[in-house]
């Protein structure tokens, strides 16, 4: 541990299980006291107390990110109980499988309520908190999804690709208050999130998906939570005090070939 985040207060969305647990766990290790938001009641408080009981910070909190009234009251919460939050990291999401014909509608919402609208509320709601405290980080979860075409993800491509644009946006509109936004864009990392996507692309045989889906990355293996975790330490730390606006692609060269 080498202090990283010392003295700062980060929220991390979808910290209930996968990158989430990951990364607030990571942040905690390196200082941070960190409020786990999950939809997810048990999970966010299972993450937590993984957090307290190795002698870390941490809270947790309900929302759904999609609700605007949740996401203020979740906010106040954790200002509240921890101070002002100075590291934000956008990385609740889901998945929805299906070109344009098939998707249905209730999908596309969804999908775009939880990784679009989602990532819009939560800054929203901590912006005013971050500027009053000096400054801060915020992450927002992109994916190579918004880089490069995956087929039969039409809702999945186009709501990730909205992060991204509205990244560099916030980034744009933020950087007077002294506050860097960034987005990480993941390779497939193997999470529950991913399951149905590899299962798809294995016509229901998760082992065959798992093995096509490997075949795509140079590096020989998908991603793990703590890899994506780690990138999202880096962009939130002062070691990251250049980068706004950026994208990085933690993809293991999928999107250089």
């Amino acid at each position: 541990m080498t202090g990283r985040m010392a003295g700062k207060v980060a929220l991390i969305t979808g910290g209930g299980s996968g990158i989430g647990r990951a990364a607030a766990q990571q942040f905690a290790r390196e200082g941070a006291k960190v409020a786990v938001l999950d939809l997810r009641a048990q999970a966010a408080t299972e993450t937590a107390d993984i957090i307290n009981s190795a002698g870390g910070t941490a809270i947790a909190v309900t929302a759904n990110v999609a609700v605007a009234s949740e996401v203020e009251a979740a906010v106040a919460e954790v200002v509240s109980r921890l101070g002002a939050v100075t590291a934000l990291y956008n990385n609740a999401g889901v998945d929805s499988a299906g070109n344009v014909e098939v998707t249905e509608e209730r999908d596309w919402d969804r999908c775009f309520d939880v990784n679009a609208k989602g990532t819009y509320l939560m800054s929203k709601a901590v912006i005013p908190h971050m500027r009053a405290a000096g400054g801060g980080s915020i992450v927002n979860q992109g994916s190579v999804a918004a880089m490069v075409a995956v087929p039969n993800f039409a809702a999945y491509c186009a709501a990730k690709g909205a992060v991204v644009a509205l990244t560099r946006s916030m980034a744009i509109d933020c950087a007077p208050m002294g506050i860097r936004v960034n987005a990480i864009c993941p390779g497939t990392v193997f999470t529950p999130l991913m399951e149905p996507m590899l299962r798809a692309r294995g016509d229901g045989d998760l082992e065959a998906g798992l093995a096509k889906t490997v075949a795509k990355y140079p590096i020989g293996r998908l991603g793990a939570p703590e890899d994506i975790a780690a990138v999202a330490l880096f962009l939130s730390s002062e070691e990251a005090c250049f980068l706004t606006g950026s994208t990085v692609a933690a993809d293991g060269g999928m999107t250089a070939q």
